[in-house]
Order: structure tokens, then sequence, then C-alpha cells
């Protein structure tokens, strides 16, 4: 598994791109000299980055079994699915691991990596540009794989932004079947 990389802009410019350490280390330079907080963008999932430190939360001891980072969420399946879970060894739970791990380790279909990367690019698109002049245009040709429309429509704007969201965008432009020239 490849390591996730990072990319920072600051009032529309991108002024890092790698590691997330290098990158942070970026934004907070630039935080300190002016009061407009940087954005720093997962290359892979377009998702914002905090610029705060982690916050290191104390372990309590207590009671009961020792926390091991699971989550309780609520599953909603049909009574039969429910009887097959049962009747795995190390009953639903353990069932549901092993389903999810091999899943994840599965490789990624191609409309899967489409979808993946047209949602990276969006989510950037929202905060970086997302009053801009054409970005619903650009949102519908990203999802419908028009490559020539995406262009257009973000030919105007800053260079650092467009180039960065074509580059998040190229696979969901690629391939996609319903594009145009």
């Amino acid at each position: 598994m490849t390591q996730d990389l990072f990319t920072a802009f600051h009032h529309g410019r991108r002024i890092a791109s790698g590691e997330l350490a290098a990158v942070l280390a970026a934004a907070h330079a630039a935080l300190s000299s002016d009061s407009v907080e940087p954005l720093v963008f997962s290359d892979h999932t377009g998702t914002l980055q905090s610029l705060a430190p982690p916050r290191e939360v104390p372990a309590s001891p207590g009671r009961g079994r020792p926390r091991l980072g699971v989550s309780a969420r609520e599953v909603t399946l049909l009574p039969r699915h429910w009887d097959w879970l049962s009747a795995q060894p190390g009953g639903a739970s353990a069932a549901l691991r092993r389903l999810v791990e091999a899943a994840a380790r599965a490789p990624e279909s191609p409309e899967a990596a489409r979808r993946r990367a047209a949602d990276a690019a969006c989510a950037v698109l929202n905060a970086l540009a997302g009053d801009a002049p054409g970005a619903e245009a650009v949102v519908r040709a990203l999802y419908a794989g028009d490559l020539g429309a995406f262009s257009c429509e973000t030919a105007a704007w800053p260079e650092d932004v467009r180039d960065y969201l074509a580059r998040l965008a190229t696979p969901a432009l690629s391939g996609a079947g319903t594009q145009t020239a």
C-alpha cells in the first residue's frame, strides 16, 4: 500500500505537496504569516486535514474489556443474513470483520476508482472553487466523465486550483465511456 500524499493551498495557491508532515509544516508557516487558514487535502480522498496537532487522550483504566479501537455501530440485515453470520466461526462480528478485511484487500474496480476520484475532486472543488463561475457545470462534467466540458469550464480558474483538480479528476475523466473530446 502506498503512502497517502497531501497538498496545501493558501489564498487559492498551492503552497506544498508531499507527505503529511512536510505539508503541515508549510501550512503552519503560512498560517503564522496570515490569519487565513491554509487548506490541506488528501490527494487520495480529497478530505481536508486538520492543522491542529492530534490531541492525546489519556487512557483511563476501567472495568471490562480493554479498548482496542473497536467502534460499535448499528448494522441492519435480513434475518437470513443474521442466521448465516451467527453460524460463522467467532460469531457475527468476527465474520463481518473478515469480510471487510477481504474486501479492503481486493483490488479496486475501475468503476470504483473512477467514483473515488470524482468524489475526491468534487470535495476539493467545493472547498477551493465552489463559488467559481461554472462550478456546477464542472461537477456535472466530472461525474459524466466529460473531459472536454471539465477543461472548458475550468480554463479561467486559477492555475494551481485548475491543475490540482485536473490531477485528482484524471481517473474519473479517462475511460468513462461518456467522455467527449
